[in-house]
């Protein structure tokens, strides 16, 4: 603990620090697969927030009680707060005709959690169209609107916020969209999670996006690509096409409090199966995060000490 201790002070004294009203943050398992190492990487970078998504491959929602016990006990003794949960709820692997029950149900599950947690920040997507028999678009749509309003009801009864992002599903990478999905969903427990480097898979600009959603983010994820043929190369944020600074600035300008939280996808993809090999996941965290820091601070002027 001592060896952690030193590490997480001399992280703090060289560090740069975030915008007046933002915290940096991580997706863990974008480190590690498993809570220590997710933990150490936050403290090699002095930083006291984290995103959860899986633990040792496992969801959160999937772990029984006395694992997510030790897990919300951990990161007490860690003093590292969770800003968001990231569910699978309405995401990339449940089509819209799929079984909606599943979705309730990892709701109802993460409600507990997420209050043992401290946080009321869940998010969600939109239901991708079934691949093998695809509804028409208005029916799509309409069975989304139908769906999202009544997992928001329930996140209300919760006092949870679902965060939908610009992602897999139906309002994923259209603006119009989004705010038809937030219009008639009408509730205070809808709105946004913008994730920077998202556009280059799904085939969108992600600045433009965000100029037409701004006002609904409640949670950022940064991350930053570039297209290389067919496929999304990840970069350091900033060396890719996603315009992740002006993005930042962007959020900035309009106000925007909260978190600022990697994804690098770069050594470690837990949601696609993919390590490579030849990174060590931690480093690799680390530099990512020092790379924002410093994307970050050329948004304020600081100087690096």
């Amino acid at each position: 603990m001592r060896a952690d201790t030193a590490a997480r002070s001399a992280a703090e004294a060289s560090r740069l620090h975030p915008p007046p009203g933002i915290r940096f943050a991580g997706i863990g398992d974008e480190a590690a697969p498993d809570l220590a190492a997710q933990i150490r990487a936050h403290r090699l970078l002095g930083w006291s927030a984290v995103e959860l998504r899986d633990i040792d491959g496992t969801a959160l929602a999937d772990l029984d009680d006395a694992a997510f016990d030790r897990v919300a006990e951990t990161l007490r003794e860690a003093r590292l707060d969770v800003v968001c949960v990231d569910s699978r709820i309405a995401n990339w692997a449940r089509p819209i005709t799929g079984d909606f029950e599943l979705d309730r149900g990892e709701l109802e599950l993460l409600a507990p959690r997420c209050a043992a947690l401290g946080t009321r920040h869940i998010r969600v997507m939109s239901y991708p169209n079934d691949p093998a028999t695809p509804l028409d678009e208005p029916e799509w749509a309409r069975r989304c609107v139908d769906r999202m309003s009544r997992l928001a009801r329930q996140a209300e009864d919760h006092g949870l916020v679902l965060l939908h992002e610009n992602c897999a599903g139906w309002a994923g990478a259209d603006a119009a969209r989004a705010l038809r999905l937030l219009a008639e969903v009408d509730s205070p427990a809808l709105r946004l999670v913008f994730d920077t480097g998202n556009g280059v898979a799904y085939g969108y600009e992600a600045y433009d996006l965000l100029t037409e959603l701004v006002p609904w983010v409640d949670h950022v994820q940064v991350k930053d690509a570039r297209a290389e043929g067919d496929e999304a190369v990840y970069t350091l944020p900033g060396e890719g096409s996603c315009r992740v600074a002006d993005c930042l600035r962007l959020l900035l300008d309009h106000g925007y409090t909260g978190a600022w939280s990697i994804e690098p996808h770069r050594a470690v993809r837990p949601h696609e199966g993919r390590t490579d090999a030849g990174r060590d996941g931690v480093a690799e965290f680390v530099r990512y995060g020092r790379a924002l820091e410093a994307l970050a601070a050329g948004l304020t002027g600081e100087v690096a000490p």
